[in-house]
């Protein structure tokens, strides 16, 4: 399923879906806007977020999409960039939407490798963090979910004194 769309709604849809509020569920209309328009000096309502958000309007000015941008995170272009409704990964669009140029290139990289490659390149992300004293990070990899060993005789996911390999 398409997280991002080439929509500017679907666009707004997907940062509310994907980017939970500190209590663990959907920032609510009123809650983004309230804080957009205490952050960034642009008046916003919740009405105006509900008419993007669905599609009933579709052209906000440059202002309200930078401090949507600021507020979830992303840099502007996430609005724009039709290369992220492209990407073959949803977890790569999300991470392409970044702020930050080299996730996003990084991104654009692993476009269309194939699944071995990209194990190849999640092992070596996972060596480089043990290597610089980085605690593991959970995976949503194929290979946690069905079983493949991880290359040191262990299935991934597994324990070795209370911390992941």
């Amino acid at each position: 399923m398409n997280l991002v769309t080439s929509t500017l709604a679907g666009r707004i849809d997907c940062l509310f879906r994907t980017h939970p509020s500190p209590r663990g569920r959907e920032y609510t209309y009123r809650e983004v806007a309230t804080a957009v328009t205490a952050l960034n000096e642009v008046t916003l309502s919740p009405a105006y977020l509900w008419q993007l958000r669905t599609g009933a309007k579709d052209n906000p000015s440059i202002n309200h999409l930078a401090a949507l941008a600021r507020f979830f995170n992303v840099a502007p272009s996430y609005f724009f960039d039709d290369e992220l409704s492209n990407l073959p990964e949803a977890e790569l669009r999300l991470l392409a939407s970044t702020k930050h140029g080299l996730p996003r290139a990084t991104a654009s990289q692993l476009a269309g490798l194939s699944d071995e490659s990209l194990a190849a390149v999640l092992e070596l992300a996972r060596r480089l963090r043990k290597l610089e004293g980085l605690p593991g990070v959970a995976s949503h990899s194929a290979n946690g979910a069905n079983g493949k060993q991880n290359g040191t005789g262990k299935r991934n996911g597994a324990r070795r004194n209370g911390s992941r390999t």
